[in-house]
């Protein structure tokens, strides 16, 4: 599948329309066929009843082609960092670093096997661009020096799991039909979350959002990972003002932002995405 027509393709109101033509092309989504994937994800996608399958297939390989896409973007942007030598001064964000770039390139491992043992076609993975056409210089490619290079290398980490974490999150009511996938999709979920959680204190942050605020230090191009048709500074959850429950300080503006995450739609993900993507 070609990767700029997928994104073009991508919208979350096309993932509610039923496409029969697709479904019967994709089949039994549980039919994985790739051992390693069956044995290190035991999520029960075989068990998924057939009228299940029928009312969702496409929607949910859509999903699973957007999770690939942003699983690529990571995968990549990781192994480059710790091959451009930028980190190499930190022992502790190079082993921060390796251990979440092994958590990723296993991501794209599964979700290829997920949408191969489908009957369908992993999206292509894309070319990127992490400078943003010579924005930045996180590979310190270009002399912007090793100081500034890291810095943006640990911004960038951050824009891209928090954007992981509210991407997978907004795509949860696509798969609500398929409980394997949904269980699967989560458990990739609250991975990416702690990446980014533990990149947010190595950039000497909080390890949550307050707010829509991005933290200190973060190119303000990176606003739309924390805004959003939900913005991060959401204080209404299930119709409830959540900072109407009390008082004090576990009841303010503040509080109340950093004890709820919000979504980013499968639009918003793909026009962060799309920053970085050359074709």
């Amino acid at each position: 599948m070609n990767l700029i027509k997928f994104l073009d393709e991508f919208t979350t109101d096309k993932l509610q329309e039923p496409n029969t033509s697709r479904r019967a092309m994709f089949g039994q989504l549980g039919s994985l066929t790739k051992k390693a994937a069956i044995a290190a994800v035991p999520f029960g996608l075989a068990t998924m009843s057939n009228k299940t399958m029928a009312q969702s297939s496409s929607s949910v390989v859509d999903v699973l082609n957007l999770a690939l896409t942003l699983e690529y973007l990571e995968d990549e942007f990781y192994a480059m960092a710790l091959d451009s030598g930028v980190l190499s001064g930190n022992a502790k964000a190079e082993a921060i670093y390796m251990q979440i770039s092994k958590h990723e390139s296993q991501h794209v491992d599964f979700l290829t096997a997920a949408i191969e043992g489908s009957g369908a076609t992993p999206v292509a993975k894309p070319t990127f661009d992490f400078t943003v056409g010579g924005a930045f210089d996180p590979f310190n490619d270009n002399g912007a020096g090793q100081a500034t290079a890291y810095a943006q290398l640990l911004a960038l980490a951050q824009a891209f799991e928090d954007t992981g974490v509210r991407a997978y999150k907004g795509q949860a009511g696509n798969l609500m039909g398929n409980p394997g996938v949904l269980t699967a999709a989560l458990q990739i979920h609250s991975v990416e979350a702690r990446h980014a959680s533990e990149v947010r204190r190595l950039r000497g942050l909080e390890g949550w959002i307050t707010g829509n605020q991005r933290g200190a230090g973060m190119p303000e191009a990176t606003q739309a990972v924390y805004d959003g048709a939900t913005t991060e500074a959401n204080i209404m959850q299930g119709g409830l003002d959540v900072t109407s429950l009390g008082s004090g300080s576990p009841f303010t503006v503040d509080a109340s932002t950093q004890a709820y995450d919000e979504i980013l739609t499968g639009d918003e993900a793909v026009a962060i995405a799309s920053l970085f993507i050359v074709s």
